[in-house]
Formats: structure tokens, sequence, C-alpha cells
């Protein structure tokens, strides 16, 4: 999904939520507690972030920001078809054409760009002569209040049926009409609940914002400037945010992943009518959360857990049912998992690490540490139990230090607290080590914060 956060499942611990068939996939298979994406070279987190996903690469080893993807870089769908398997895309792909093109041998509905209109969206199918429509303008309001004009490849515009429903019915669609022995890998990339936050009437008017639980840390304001006040995700609602507009906006939120939810259950009726339920690994994740109000921040263009940490449930033949881990695991260890789970070896291309193992042994520890980045603005890094967050802006440096355990909402900062200060000097190490393994030559940063 997209923009879905960590903490919006009800069986999860949310209780003003309603996803019974997230509640489901967590019922019938394992849920990663403290999965995390690694962060942005983009202010659209959700390009990079897929790129890492679907070529196991860590964030400054795959091409720009994820724009496109290398051919040199094996992507997940290609690499399965390489394996036997038939392989369909449905969704958001944002990345470029040919990319798709080598992940995917069929598609129906295939969105290429970042956000669009959910009633209106921009969308083409698999073409069969291998060319994708070239780009061409199209205009739409994309949080602004005016009309914009954006180059978009598509060769028809889906008026009236919500994205939501239109990819959700091509995944559907497919699972009807494969035959064959040959295994699939269905990709189902939904936009929800990426604003505009829009949704069918029945989903809309579904949660009352005054009866909604906001969290400790919404607040008006953030605190200080992290670099990235002024972009789009911060100005789609006016500051300060007032309790009531979260809630609105949560209810809005809350409402669109119903609706992914109502669709995702129809998918799971469609595998069981075609027997392939209890053959099939179903994963559901997310390319990064949101803010919605918390810390004064309504995006993700930032370092919080409610940015960068993400829901994450696999659920399929011969694993664990209802079961948590609470290992740490970041976004390029997908793809090597699931190779891992149906006995295929990952690419060498793939630098993830696979927490299969983890499956199977909840006291396997996976990562010791996640790391993320945002730019040339903001580096974070968690343990078990502490996260360090860094921050340089105009070559101001603040740093934020938290302990998770006590304080989930990341409030009470340790940076400077006596007390803290060796786990603050560990923590900032483990981000030095991390600049030289994976390549992170941000100067600007660096310059700054580094010893």
């Amino acid at each position: 999904m997209d923009d879905q956060r960590f903490d919006t499942i009800h069986s999860l611990g949310n209780h003003d939520i309603r996803t019974p068939n997230l509640d489901y996939l967590c019922r019938r298979g394992v849920t990663f507690r403290n999965a995390y994406i690694m962060g942005g070279t983009s202010g659209a987190v959700c390009m990079p972030s897929r790129a890492v996903y679907h070529t196991g690469r860590t964030l400054f080893h795959i091409e720009g920001a994820g724009e496109r993807i290398s051919p040199e870089h094996t992507t997940l769908g290609e690499h399965l078809a390489d394996n036997g398997y038939a392989t369909f895309g449905t969704g958001k792909w944002h990345s470029d054409c040919e990319s798709f093109a080598r992940s995917f041998a069929t598609g129906a509905n295939i969105f290429f760009g970042g956000m669009d209109d959910h009633w209106n969206m921009p969308v083409c199918d698999y073409p069969r002569d291998g060319v994708f429509p070239a780009p061409k303008p199209h205009p739409w309001d994309s949080g602004t209040g005016k009309k914009e004009i954006h180059e978009k490849r598509f060769d028809r515009v889906a008026k009236g049926v919500h994205a939501t429903e239109l990819f959700a019915r091509s995944a559907i669609e497919f699972i009807e009409s494969h035959t064959g022995d040959a295994p699939f890998f269905a990709y189902a990339a939904f936009t929800a609940p990426h604003d505009p936050r829009t949704m069918p009437n029945e989903f809309l008017t579904m949660y009352d914002p005054d009866k909604l639980t906001i969290a400790d840390n919404v607040m008006p304001n953030h605190p200080f400037d992290n670099g990235d006040m002024d972009g789009r995700d911060e100005n789609i609602v006016s500051h300060p945010y007032t309790p009531a507009r979260v809630r609105r906006e949560t209810a809005d939120y809350y409402a669109m992943i119903s609706h992914y939810d109502h669709w995702l259950g129809k998918i799971i009726d469609a595998l069981k009518v075609a027997g392939q339920l209890e053959n099939t690994i179903i994963v559901h994740t997310a390319d990064h959360g949101l803010g919605v109000g918390r810390h004064g921040l309504m995006g993700k263009q930032n370092s919080y857990d409610h940015s960068v940490h993400v829901p994450l449930i696999i659920s399929g033949p011969g694993l664990p049912e209802g079961e948590t881990r609470d290992t740490l695991v970041s976004s390029p260890d997908l793809y090597p998992t699931l190779c891992d789970l149906i006995g295929i070896k990952p690419p060498a291309t793939v630098e993830g690490l696979s927490y299969a193992a983890t499956i199977d042994d909840p006291a396997i520890r996976h990562r010791e540490h996640v790391l993320t980045a945002y730019l040339g603005l903001q580096r974070s890094v968690r343990d078990e139990r502490y996260k360090l967050i860094e921050y340089v802006v105009d070559g101001v440096r603040t740093t934020q230090l938290f302990d998770l355990h006590s304080d989930s909402d990341e409030l009470v900062n340790l940076a400077d607290r006596e007390s803290f200060a060796t786990v603050r000097a560990s923590l900032f190490e483990k981000l030095c080590e991390w600049r030289d393994i994976y390549d992170d030559r941000s100067d600007t940063f660096w310059s700054t914060v580094a010893p």
C-alpha cells in the first residue's frame, strides 16, 4: 500500500480502525512488528522505497532515486519469471516502463506515476507489442487546489471507478483466468491510502472523527526545522494542525484503508474459489507510513516511526499461523526472504538478507540495527530499544535519542542526557559504519555530523 502506517490494523492494537481481512491475514500468518523501510532519496519516498523492494538492493545502491531500475539489477518479478512463474502486475509502478516489462509478462490497469485522482486514474494495459504509451500531458488537481499539468504514460483515464477497486478487480481477473501448472506471482500495488483521501460514500461515513483516538504525539507544528517543512505533504493541510483537523484527516485515512481491506477480502475470496488460497503466499506491506499530524507533520518526509515503520504480514502454506515476530527487518530483505520461502536462490545483485529463518524460529534475531535516510537532511538508526536521529539543516545539527520501549511516541529526547551518552555514541558509530558500507556520500550531511 501507499502511505499505510504500521499501526493501522485492528488486530495489532488499533481498535478504532476496521480491517477484518487484514486481521484474517494476521490470524493466518506471521506479522513482523518491527519492519522498516530504508528511507528516501526523494521527497516522493515511495519511489526509492519501491525500487528497494523490487531489487533487494540498499538505498544508495539503486539507480538514482528509483525513477529507473537498472537492467543490471534483477527485479523480483524478473527472477521469478526466470524460475518458471507466470508474472502479472497491476497498479502503481513508480519506475520506468522498461523495468515493468522486464518484471511482468502481463499486466492490466498499470499506473506509471506517484499519485493521481483515485476516481480518474490514468492507466494502460500491458501492450501486445511491448511498447508502452509515450508520456503525454495529464491535467489534474494534485492537492494544490488548482489544475496542474503532469506528464504521464497512459492510454486512457479510468473514470468513475475508484483506483482501489480498479486494481483489485484486475488482480481478481488474473487469478480467475490463470490456468496451467505454472505457479504465479501477482503484484497488486494500491495507491490508497495516499491523498487525495477519497473513497465511496459507505466508507467515507464509516468513521466519526469525534470518536477517534489521536496519539499523544499529535502536535500543531513540528518543534524545529527538519529540512522539509515546506514540502508538498506539509502544505495539503494548513498549519497549525488542530486536534479537530487531525481527527478529520485520520477518519479519511482510516476509511481509505478500510476500503482497501474490503477489496483485499475479494482478492482472498477469488483465491479460495480458484482453489489457490492454500497454495499461495500472501504478503501485505507498504512503501512507508505517514504522519497525519504526529509530531506536527502530515507527510512521510521524516525519520519518525510513523513514517519509516511499516506493516508486514506474510501468510501461506507451511507458515506459522497467528504469530508475531519482533526482530528488526529492513525493506531490502523481503526479496531474498520470498526466494527462500519458495526454494530458489536470490540473484547476485540482491543485497538484502533473508529473514525466512525467523518465521520458523521466533528466537532468531535477524538484524541488530535498521538504518534510514532522508535526502541529505536526516539519518536514523535504531537497535531493539533505542533510536538515534541526526538532522543537518542549513549547516545546523540537531540530535534526537529515544527509548522506544518506554517512549514509543518518540517524545522524550535523551540525546543530551549524560546517562545516555554511551548509547548515543554507540548508535552514532553504527551510522558511520553504515555510511561506509552503503556508500552514503551526502557531503553536506556528513561534513557537519562526522567527528
